[in-house]
């Protein structure tokens, strides 16, 4: 894996985990009882991006650290994924198709 792919790797993992986290624990103007003239109810008021940011960054390292380990060691390939066996067999080496 290319440093390139590692960091890409990492910024998707880290921003598909953060769009998940946002809404966690989210309070609304409407919650809170302070809604502001002009605005929805449903508007943020309390929402802590700092907080989940720093968080998201750690559980992205951990899940990019697994995730890097079974790329680069092969333990988990492209072959073990195709449950309908519609890839050729692995078996045949470059050498077997030169011949």
């Amino acid at each position: 894996m290319s440093i390139t792919s590692a960091i890409v790797l990492y910024a998707v993992i880290w921003f598909m985990s953060f769009l998940i986290a946002i809404p966690i624990r989210l309070q609304t103007q409407g919650d809170v009882g302070k809604v502001v003239p002009g605005t929805h109810a449903g508007a943020p008021e309390h929402h802590y991006l700092k907080k989940k940011a720093w968080i998201v960054s750690g559980v992205s390292a951990v899940i990019w650290l697994i995730l890097f380990w079974i790329i680069t060691t092969g333990q988990i390939t492209v072959r073990d994924l195709d449950v309908r066996g519609v890839m050729s067999p692995s078996s045949a080496t470059a050498d077997d198709k030169a011949e």
